[in-house]
């Protein structure tokens, strides 16, 4: 008898095990896919949010998803048959009451659109029953900084259709979703006690976010700038000792989140200055010098500029033709008040292939770090030696005329080398992937150094810039009371004519502080007639906000 007990007894313990082993794995293992699949033929929703890592700065703070976003949502199936209070949404939301009840009366999907704060009150203040909000962020607003550089999303969809949003799309979209959906049964009615909610789809992944070489303080100083004085054109910042980007704007610049109304607009605000090509004028001069002093630290020539010089057939005129020219000068004040008549004797001289071969270790003409790290951007145009085929060639490249074009992102590049000790970083702005803590999962960024001038030749170009910014071209560019700076002006011809005047392309470019220069600039104003004029004074707002604000 107890045999047979304990043999009834361990079928049945047996049976119990199996019975609960099987709603194991029923309820944990594949319920979630049972629940998701039974779930999808009941629900009907509508997407509020992708979510998406965010882009951070060099210190981590948010260059999206910073402003705060009001969704309301309209539940159909609490406000059908209620005229008046659909009325009253409709003129509060500026919808089309006919529509909105046609909308209301088809269906029990909810109805969502984004609202102000103000809206939201208002709408509040209603205290209607088919009526909810949802706070988010908004990954773009109009005051979102460095547009160009991370880009936009495609509205229909919210994947990265442009910038860095789209070259690191598959890091940034790790596959979470918020929705507000209707739960019903069979007959399209409103399941008791569920009804209208937030439905989450968590993905297996985590967030990721990409940190940038931008600091956002220096970002906002940038752009602001720009924007308050209404001007086309782009700064570069660079951070001397390392290479990186840490300011980059474009202006004018856009609202990401309304691209469409851009597409045709004459002044290209969804074109990025910053990584485009231009004429750089008597910037160039400063590779003239890197050039000469490298075959001769002494070099120091004294020369009569009549305020112009001959050369072939041609006369190139210098910036003091209409007062008699410059007199006996050296190469002192040769850069201080960039004299052209020096420049292309001296370059005349020199010889075109010192000056391409510089041209080429300080990385004009062909891409920089950037395009490592999927940016698009010009190479630039810099001749081969075989197109200088005679001295009228080597006067036009030696004063940043003719074939002669760079970006802003090269321009700060080479000033950064000069103001390094001669020393060329290899330039970022991707710095690496972190997660939500902030620890890096990947690095992104390639570090090179490699020496292209001797330190004795980028000193003596130092010396010359602090010249050009104390008493000569570039005196709005002084920031002495900062700790000083070296730079350079140019104004670039570019032989295009807007309504009969030319366009000139204006530039500053520079460093500060002097003694130890911690970052390099490069202004650029598009169509601003003189470098001196449009651009140093930029260069010194910025240099003077930066250093105040101890960046």
């Amino acid at each position: 008898m107890t045999k047979r007990i304990k043999t009834i007894l361990f079928i049945f313990m047996t049976a119990f095990a199996l019975l609960v082993t099987r709603l194991f794995y029923v309820q944990v293992i594949i319920g979630p896919g049972y629940s998701k699949e039974a779930s999808s033929q009941r629900v009907n929703n509508v997407n509020i949010e992708n979510s998406r890592g965010d882009f951070l700065d060099k210190n981590g703070i948010k260059l999206t998803g910073r402003t705060p976003k009001v969704t309301v949502v309209l539940k159909p199936s609490l406000l059908r048959g209620q005229n008046e209070a659909v009325d009253n949404i409709c003129r509060i939301l500026g919808l089309d009451p006919g529509k909105t009840k046609e909308a209301l009366q088809r269906k029990n999907t909810p109805i969502v659109m984004d609202v102000d704060g103000e809206t939201k009150d208002v709408l509040s203040q209603l205290k209607y029953d088919g009526i909810s909000f949802v706070n988010t962020l908004s990954r773009y607003n109009t005051d979102t900084k460095a547009k160009h550089l991370l880009g936009y999303l495609n509205k229909a969809d919210q994947v990265g259709s442009f910038g860095l949003e789209k070259i690191y799309e598959k890091t940034l979209n790790y596959g979470k979703t918020d929705s507000i959906g209707v739960i019903t049964d069979g007959g399209n009615n409103l399941l008791g006690g569920l009804g209208y909610r937030i439905i989450e789809e968590n993905s297996d992944n985590k967030k990721l976010d990409i940190r940038l070489t931008l600091d956002y303080h220096i970002q906002s100083i940038i752009e602001k700038v720009l924007e308050e004085k209404g001007l086309t054109g782009a700064i570069v910042v660079e951070d001397v000792a390392t290479g990186d980007i840490v300011g980059m704007c474009s202006k004018p610049d856009f609202d990401p989140n309304d691209i469409e109304n851009y597409l045709l607009n004459n002044k290209k605000p969804l074109f990025n200055r910053a990584v485009a090509q231009y004429n750089i004028g008597s910037v160039f001069k400063l590779i003239d010098l890197a050039a000469v002093f490298e075959k001769d630290q002494d070099y120091n020539m004294v020369f009569n500029c009549p305020g112009y010089i001959q050369v072939g057939d041609t006369e190139f005129k210098c910036s003091s033709y209409n007062t008699g020219g410059h007199g006996t000068i050296d190469i002192n004040s040769a850069l201080a008040k960039s004299c052209n008549a020096y420049f292309i004797n001296m370059s005349l001289e020199l010889g075109a292939e010192p000056i391409i071969t510089m041209c080429d270790k300080l990385g004009l003409g062909k891409p920089t770090g950037l395009s490592k790290q999927g940016i698009e951007e010009a190479k630039g145009v810099i001749p081969t030696i075989e197109d200088l085929k005679n001295p009228g060639d080597v006067a036009n490249i030696s004063i940043g005329q003719g074939q002669t074009m760079a970006t802003p992102v090269q321009i700060a590049d080479i000033i950064a080398t000069i103001a390094n000790g001669g020393i060329k970083n290899n330039v970022n702005v991707v710095d690496c992937i972190v997660n939500e803590e902030g620890n890096k999962v990947r690095d992104l960024k390639e570090t090179e150094q490699k020496r292209v001038m001797s330190k004795s030749t980028s000193d003596r170009i130092k010396n010359l810039m602090e010249g050009v910014v104390n008493t000569g071209t570039g005196k709005k560019a002084s920031i002495d009371e900062f700790g000083g700076a070296g730079g350079k002006t140019g104004s670039a011809e570019t032989g295009q004519y807007i309504e009969g005047q030319k366009i000139v392309q204006a530039w500053f470019a520079g460093y500060f502080p002097a003694k130890s220069p911690k970052y390099s600039v490069a202004v650029f104003i598009e169509d601003g007639r003189s470098g001196g004029e449009s651009a140093a004074p930029i260069f010194a707002e910025i240099g003077k906000e930066i250093m105040k604000k101890g960046l």
